[in-house]
């Protein structure tokens, strides 16, 4: 009796429900009529969107709205009342919300009230919606597969038929070609290529095509001294296992060096004239150590030579023929010889925590730091950066990231022509700086242009042949604008534009990035992970990837999910577990992309099949239980 009491008092009575229902509903209705507000003062921002976009930009607002505060706790009430939690309104907000009210004005035996109107009213709209913006931008699935496999393709593909046709055969849908690498005419033969394979295997392929945009990267780094080295090979007790192999030649020989010489040096004038096979060349390295080379077989006027010890030679080194004897020491003929010009290599800029690098506006090549006899620093470590417009916006104290990240630094002094970094990010050892690798500046604000003026004469080429262009380190609407009003002056306007998400200013506007965007007929976008995680950190990556996600489904737009998807397998033939998994995460856009690498077949293959399998568990955000195998 007592237990049947306590129970009873834990119980929701009938008045306490529908109290609750009550309060539900005022608070559902009071979000509605918001959310209808920020749309009806929006009137003149949607006025600019493409008329096809509307809807979507209206539901879009509405989303924000709904975003702009902490829902968690309205969600706990909704779940409590066996309602929908908003968990899932992404495509159709105002749609749920009306839904959810209906349910409890019945519950509460209430009569519906008038609210404002919308242009979006119904939950079919926001899926439809999706699905014809990404056939528009991507084509249509294959029927099979409900996301499509997007692959960068390389420059030597061009030449190679068989390989395009059978990347078609095995899943690709969408051809990338990224106009930073190559030429019209490389690209010429790889859409040639493209359409070949389509006729013939009767798959349609659609091409993108991304323009370089304003990459900031490193620049050149001047040569080292003229040091050629060799080294045999060891075991793991330092016994040589194997001679190194050395092709040496006369200077003035314009024939070609054999390609499998593990070193190769000239020597000056006729003296190799005077060597037969069986004999040695003597001389001191250019560390003075003796060294001997044993010529083992003549080519033309070359010859192969083999040597037992690890060296370091340098133009001008003297060299001494040795002939063995029958009888005797082994006598030398003639007069030294000497060593040649050598190639100078790029030296290599090291650097270290607490190291100082300086990052020069003038395109002079980079040098290692300098010391003096005594061991101290004359002068940092330099190299100039590809755009010298960031002089003007950059400031001490913000942060800078070279090479993906691996080196990382702090601004600490900036003038006219010299950027001063302090390095603070690198492994124990050292981390080796080298040219032409991407600069990350999250924290600055840099007022670049969006599109250079070889983007510019690009996207002639582009317009003309590709289906989509790809717009590159979007930090602003004013770049999608540009863009826009090239492709307006090239008569161009239907061209799918697919901007990229890959920098902290990017991510931190997207939504007026997006309304830009629906000015355009055919539009989606790509989440570029690389320089996102860099610019972003690593930690945060798959929180803004969620969050862009939910904001293109709100707008129903199409995303690309990109950098490193099975990069292990489509390099080394061998994927990781961890890559299989983000493969399996990004059934959750409409188009995976893969980048290039030897064993990219076995990646496709791969993902077309990952795809398929999941796309029966995952839409979107929903679950979806089909029957399990046990």
């Amino acid at each position: 009796m007592n237990m049947s009491r306590k129970v009873s008092k834990t119980l929701p009575s009938a008045r306490d429900k529908k109290d609750a229902y009550a309060d539900l509903l005022q608070e559902l209705v009071a979000l509605h009529h918001n959310l209808t507000i920020v749309e009806s003062e929006s009137t003149q921002m949607l006025q600019k969107v493409d008329t096809r976009h509307r809807a979507s930009a209206a539901n879009l607002l509405h989303y924000l709205g709904l975003r702009r505060h902490d829902v968690r706790p309205l969600q706990e009430k909704l779940a409590a009342a066996g309602l929908s939690s908003l968990g899932r309104a992404e495509s159709h907000v105002l749609s749920n919300l009306n839904a959810i009210i209906t349910l409890l004005q019945h519950a509460l035996a209430k009569q519906s009230k008038q609210t404002r109107p919308s242009i979006i009213d119904s939950s079919a709209i926001g899926p439809a919606l999706l699905e014809t913006n990404t056939n528009n931008l991507l084509g249509k699935p294959p029927l099979q597969r409900r996301v499509r496999i997007l692959v960068t393709l390389p420059g030597d593909a061009a030449d190679d038929y068989p390989l395009i046709k059978e990347m078609l055969l095995q899943g690709m849908d969408c051809a990338r070609i990224n106009c930073a690498h190559d030429d019209p005419g490389v690209w010429t033969r790889l859409i040639r290529q493209i359409k070949r394979a389509h006729r013939e295997t009767g798959r349609p392929c659609r091409i993108l095509m991304d323009l370089g945009g304003p990459k900031l990267r490193t620049g050149e780094i001047g040569p080292g001294p003229a040091v050629l080295k060799w080294r045999p090979k060891r075991d793991t007790y330092g016994r040589m296992i194997e001679p190194v192999r050395i092709w040496v030649y006369p200077e003035d020989d314009a024939s070609c060096c054999p390609a499998n010489a593990c070193a190769r040096f000239p020597i000056k004038g006729n003296w190799l004239a005077q060597a037969i096979v069986g004999d040695e060349i003597e001389f001191s390295d250019a560390r003075g150590a003796l060294r001997i080379l044993k010529l083992i077989g003549q080519v033309g006027n070359g010859y192969w030579a083999e040597c037992t010890q690890t060296a370091y030679v340098k133009p001008g080194l003297k060299l001494y023929l040795q002939r063995a004897s029958v009888s005797g020491p082994p006598r030398k003929p003639g007069d030294a010889g000497e060593i040649g010009t050598i190639r100078q290599m790029p030296q290599a800029i090291r650097l270290h925590r607490e190291d100082s690098l300086i990052l020069t506006r003038k395109p002079v090549p980079g040098c290692p730091a300098q010391f003096d006899d005594r061991g101290q620093l004359l002068r940092p470590a330099s190299i100039a950066c590809s755009l010298p417009e960031i002089f003007t916006g950059v400031h001490p104290g913000e942060r800078i990231l070279i090479d993906d990240g691996r080196i990382g630094g702090v601004i600490r002094n900036v003038n006219t022509d010299e950027i001063l970094i302090e390095i603070t990010q690198a492994r124990d050892s050292g981390e080796k700086l080298l040219p032409d690798k991407g600069i990350n500046l999250p924290d600055s604000q840099l007022d670049l242009d969006g599109l250079t003026a070889l983007d510019i004469t690009h996207l002639e080429f582009i317009a003309r042949h590709a289906d989509m262009v790809g717009l590159s380190f979007v930090h602003r609407a004013a770049d999608i604008i540009l863009l826009q009003q090239h492709l307006k002056r090239l008569d161009a306007r239907k061209l799918g534009i697919v901007i990229k998400i890959e920098t902290r200013s990017a991510f931190e506007q997207l939504p007026e990035l997006i309304f830009t965007l629906l000015g355009s007929p055919v539009v989606g976008f790509m989440i570029a992970r690389g320089d996102l995680a860099v610019e972003c950190g690593y930690e945060r990556l798959a929180e803004l990837q969620e969050e862009i996600l939910w904001l293109a489904e709100a707008a129903h737009l199409p995303v690309i999910w990109a950098t490193q998807v099975l990069e292990g397998l489509a390099k080394t033939g061998k994927p990781s577990r961890a890559e299989v998994t983000d493969a399996a995460m990004s059934g959750r856009a409409e188009c995976v992309m893969l980048n290039k690498g030897s064993h990219i077949i076995q990646a496709i293959q791969m993902l077309d099949n990952i795809l398929q399998r999941m796309q029966g568990h995952q839409w979107k955000k929903r679950s979806l239980l089909r029957r399990l195998h046990w």
